[in-house]
């Protein structure tokens, strides 16, 4: 049996009518740079996610430099990030001007350690930006007692979970700005690149609309420097359609975890597996089901040639990126981000996965570790 790692084919078959339908209209009235689509999707999901302001981008790292120049946050500043998360979310943050300063990684929720975000605090530190990594909130409430404390913004990095919630609400419309990727393969994936920027605060918004047209809100008049940063009208028809699928295919993760969880229970209670979590506050929504092993490598070696196909989310920590070389960090300066980048193997996961492959996947670990 072969078992892809993420197969967007099934997904677009099963939808292909509604998609079709989208994109000709897009034809139609060739409206293919923002345009009526993006902006009925930017209302959409404004709604979804709780809300005011939703502006469409072309991709999850322009939301997130966009939110911190819209924000405020720039060059002299500094934000707090997680040493284990996709490089964009750093890159982000420098090309908005200003300097990411790395926290370790929580060893259960894997994502950014709360109890040590105070120590890494300065006179130059301006916000603090959780990433809610693999699809589960971070630990918003003692990230926000910091931030009120300290007078810091939180500019959450939402790009892996659409739909996820933290104590109820919906993640990316808690903090001051929230940054979203649809890149193909994200549990909300457009067809292409694509991003936004959800925010309540109607100035931020309009910045973030000024910054993403060329600093221009009237046609030839520009206000500031800014960027082509828009959203393509496809791509907004796309997401549009897909939002309405979006809670159901969610629903689809949840139970394909639950069953991995089942299946692969004898081996996590044996020691040599580790199954991840869902916290108390959260509602994962499972853009990525990452379990972590010893001889991480040899496992992935033998699921390959068992024709399982998986990932490796993150290999190298950012902060050991040759990119942040001049930060001065080296190996051990962040333990538990550097071990789980030694330990985490992605399995298998997407809404249209079946029972048979999740079991074909579960047997062929069971067989390599048992």
């Amino acid at each position: 049996m072969i078992v892809p790692f993420v197969d967007l084919q099934i997904q677009y078959r099963q939808i292909k009518s509604k998609i079709d339908g989208a994109m000709a209209r897009v034809l139609d009235n060739s409206a293919f740079i923002l345009g009526r689509e993006v902006e009925a999707f930017e209302e959409a999901f404004a709604e979804y996610v709780g809300a005011k302001f939703c502006v469409g981008l072309n991709s999850g790292t322009a939301a997130i430099q966009l939110a911190m120049t819209a924000c405020g946050v720039g060059a002299g500043d500094e934000v707090i990030v997680p040493a284990n998360s996709f490089f964009a979310t750093a890159e982000g943050v420098s090309t908005a001007g200003a300097k990411p300063v790395f926290v370790d990684a929580d060893p259960v929720s894997y994502a950014i350690d709360a109890a040590k975000i105070e120590a890494t605090i300065t006179t130059r530190t301006r916000a603090i930006m959780p990433v809610h990594l693999y699809g589960q909130a971070a630990d918003l409430d003692s990230i926000f007692e910091i931030a009120a404390r300290r007078d810091l913004l939180v500019i959450e990095d939402a790009a892996q979970a659409h739909g996820s919630l933290y104590k109820g609400r919906r993640v990316g419309a808690v903090g001051a700005a929230g940054c979203f990727s649809f890149y193909p393969g994200k549990n909300l994936g457009a067809y292409g690149e694509g991003g936004a920027v959800v925010t309540d605060d109607a100035e931020v918004a309009r910045r973030v609309r000024l910054l993403r047209d060329h600093g221009s809100e009237r046609k030839y008049r520009h206000e500031v420097v800014g960027y082509n940063f828009r959203l393509e009208g496809i791509q907004g028809a796309v997401l549009g359609v897909k939002l309405k699928h979006l809670d159901r295919w969610n629903d689809l993760r949840r139970a394909h975890a639950a069953r991995y969880a089942e299946l692969l229970g004898e081996v996590a209670t044996s020691g040599t597996l580790m199954l991840p979590r869902e916290m108390p506050y959260a509602r994962h929504i499972y853009h990525l089901y990452v379990v972590q092993v010893d001889g991480r490598d040899a496992l992935q070696q033998a699921l390959n040639a068992a024709g399982v196909q998986t990932g490796i989310h993150y290999p190298i920590p950012i902060h050991l990126q040759p990119a942040y070389a001049t930060h001065g960090h080296s190996a051990g300066d962040f333990p538990e981000t550097e071990r789980q980048a030694g330990r985490v193997l992605s399995l298998p996961m997407f809404p249209e996965l079946t029972d048979a492959q999740i079991s074909y996947v579960a047997e062929q670990i069971t067989r390599q570790m048992l």
